[in-house]
């Protein structure tokens, strides 16, 4: 199995298939003036029918960001992503993600302590520079209308040139106390009603733009805003309104959420948007785990050499990611493959469609992973538990893992 990731795909398919065993018997354009003035021309008052173009984006930068960002650029490396023991099916959904984002997003449930922070840092830490508008607050892409701020729109439009420069990909941390003006922007309606300027303070969906947006115990996070970030995040764009004002900006982002069964679910409507959803637990193999402290001692002690002795792996996964993401449209799935997939899910009770195109998409995400440029049902039957698992119907009385249920009636389908 080519590259770097073969071997973790693989253990993840084959411990799959041994916890079977253990459990179950075997078995438009974008030129002109009216285009972007229809798409984003400015805000509406009320039910008037007269445009105001957007002239001024609040963009200054507070103390408490200042130092946050000094933090952030003073701290101590990131723990390597090839470093980490274990936990390869969490590895696994979140490559997948990167690889293709349109799949929606990884919902991580486990215990306390196993490294799901880390591991999305580490992921981060991993990604490759993007360009982006230099000073612009959406992180916009020069070269992608769709993922550009108001502002840089504007400009386009009118024949400036742009500003590029190469930056990391943003990883935002969204805290459980956050209020919705603070995750999605604010409108100054008092400027805009007396100057006829619509000023507007973005917020962390916008920061969150061509990025993650990472929450931590997000079971614990109010479901409107949980509801607010899913809708942002399958369609992409973030709209504020206030007064009978509103305004739009692109919002896309691989939401990445985590939280710890023991302090409550999500409800399933809210669980079913995430496009995949993985277990971890805590290592209860004793070798492992010595491991596992060995390595992050080695660490502490001297984060710098620690990375450079995995800078090759590191080297060759980023090489592998880049490799993916561009040779993804040319991957194929074989209409027979697919018609299975959606038997399983419709044998399974899977509500909706969601779950046939996560699945799709996912197990063409890992062919591409792999070098491939064709799906295999090795591939569905790897990423298959992630994506269906958190979509069944939930039966109190029912005791066999629900990622065993849906490798079981894979097994039954395809074979």
């Amino acid at each position: 199995m080519a590259g770097l990731l073969g071997s973790s795909s693989t253990s993840v398919f084959a411990s799959r298939r041994a916890s079977l065993s253990a459990a179950l018997p075997s078995t438009p354009s974008l030129s002109g003036h009216n285009f972007w003035r229809e798409l984003y021309g400015g805000i509406g008052v009320g039910k008037s029918k007269f445009r105001y173009a957007v002239r001024n984006v609040a963009t200054e930068v507070s103390p408490v960001e200042k130092a946050w960002r000094l933090a952030n650029e003073t701290s101590r490396p990131v723990y390597p992503f090839p470093a980490i023991v274990g936990q390869d099916e969490m590895k696994l959904c979140l490559l997948l993600n990167v690889i293709d984002p349109k799949i929606g997003g990884v919902m991580i449930m486990g215990d306390r302590g196993t490294g799901k922070s880390t591991t999305v840092r580490s992921l981060v830490d991993l990604l490759p520079e993007i360009k982006v508008v230099a000073g612009d607050p959406f992180n916009s892409d020069p070269e992608d209308p769709e993922s550009m701020g108001m502002e840089v729109r504007e400009s386009l439009v009118n024949g400036k040139e742009l500003e590029v420069v190469l930056t990391k990909i943003n990883m935002v941390d969204l805290p459980l106390g956050a209020t919705e003006d603070r995750v999605c922007g604010t409108i100054d309606i008092e400027k805009a009603l007396t100057e006829g300027v619509k000023a507007f303070e973005p917020g962390l969906l916008a920061k969150a733009n061509r990025g993650i947006l990472y929450v931590d115990e997000v079971n614990l996070l109010d479901d409107h805003l949980v509801d607010v970030l899913l809708d942002s995040a399958a369609s992409g764009w973030n709209t504020v309104e206030r007064e009978g004002i509103s305004i739009s900006h692109p919002a896309r982002f691989i939401l990445i959420g985590s939280g710890n069964p023991e302090e409550g679910e999500l409800r399933p409507q809210l669980l079913d948007r995430f496009g995949m959803h993985a277990q971890v637990g805590t290592v209860r193999d004793a070798e492992l785990r010595v491991k596992i402290v060995e390595e992050r001692a080695r660490f502490d002690r001297n984060p710098k050499e620690f990375r450079d002795s995995y800078q090759n792996e590191q080297d060759k996964l980023q090489n592998q990611i880049s490799s993916a993401r561009s040779n993804l449209s040319s991957v194929q799935i074989d209409h027979e493959l697919r018609v299975k997939i959606s038997k399983v899910c419709s044998e399974l009770n899977v509500d909706g469609l969601r779950g046939d195109i996560v699945t799709n998409r996912a197990a063409k995400a890992l062919a591409a992973l792999k070098g491939r440029d064709k799906v295999t049902s090795e591939d569905i039957a790897t990423v298959i538990p992630n994506c269906l698992r958190h979509r069944l119907r939930k039966d109190p009385l029912e005791s066999i893992d629900s990622g065993l249920l849906v490798i079981e009636k894979f097994y039954e389908v395809f074979n």
